[in-house]
């Protein structure tokens, strides 16, 4: 991306949940370094305040659970007031569990779309009001799993379509109020999350093999948060890493019943 379009971060008040680590930690490095000014919301206030310290001195950090509505609308509240508004928000906490439907634990199946999809609804009606002040740009971190889906993962894939509805919806709510919205999908990339939950689940690793290449890839994060940023420089609708994913979208369902089907080994 041009440095002159790079610039127009300069001075950008910026949100990101989940900003301890993996994407969230990431973009907040990225966006440190073209000069925006940031609110880091996450769980893990050691985690948090070392990402805070490599993005500059006046970094706001809140620690908050993003599936605590209360909790939300505090810590967005305070970072907006700290900041002096709110420009941009990212939506970006999650987390993953695997295992089987019918033997998973229920309580850790419902945290994740208390977390993973709630948390986003929360974050999005906690900034609405900041970002229309300012005229800003929302941005929910969905992911390939919204149209992907993988056996094992049936709370995840839930959430993240979840999200991408959300955030379609919401686009056209707010869009007389000036706010723009944005939804961003990856396909698996090298976070802990993913290893975390591929050791979980060894056989989604198993049955991620039988796929095409370009799907039982693992992808850097390094170039995902390349696109993440010229995302959100240009306020895209959508932004997926690898690009071509989006071509998938038009025709999603036959795609993903296909790869269901590989995963799953049949």
């Amino acid at each position: 991306m041009a440095d002159s379009k790079l610039e127009l971060l300069q001075g950008q008040r910026i949100l990101i949940t989940g900003a301890a680590r993996g994407i969230g930690a990431a973009l907040a490095e990225r966006l440190a370094s073209r000069g925006a000014r940031l609110a880091l919301i996450g769980l893990e206030p050691e985690l948090l305040a070392a990402v805070a310290e490599r993005c500059g001195e006046d970094t706001f950090v809140g620690e908050c659970d993003v599936s605590q509505s209360t909790q939300v609308t505090a810590a967005i509240d305070a970072a907006a007031a700290a900041l002096g508004g709110l420009d941009i928000v990212v939506a970006n906490a999650g987390i993953a569990t695997a295992g089987p439907l019918r033997t998973q634990d229920l309580r850790s199946w419902e945290r994740v779309i208390e977390t993973n999809l709630l948390g986003v609804m929360y974050t999005d009606r906690a900034a609405l009001a900041h970002l229309e002040a300012s005229r800003g740009y929302l941005l929910n971190i969905a992911s390939a799993a919204a149209s992907l889906r993988s056996p094992g993962l049936s709370a995840y894939c839930a959430a993240k379509a979840g999200v991408e509805a959300l955030s379609d919806c919401l686009r056209v709510e707010v869009r007389p109020f000036g706010v723009q919205v944005g939804v961003a999908y990856f396909m698996v990339l090298n976070t802990d999350m993913v290893r975390d939950f591929e050791r979980e689940l060894p056989s989604l690793e198993r049955g991620r093999r039988e796929l095409p290449g370009v799907l039982r890839h693992t992808y850097h994060v390094t170039p995902a948060i390349d696109q993440l940023v010229a995302g959100i420089v240009a306020r895209r609708r959508r932004i997926a890493y690898p690009r071509w994913f989006l071509k998938t979208l038009a025709f999603r369902q036959l795609f993903a019943s296909e790869v269901s089907e590989r995963v799953a080994g049949r």
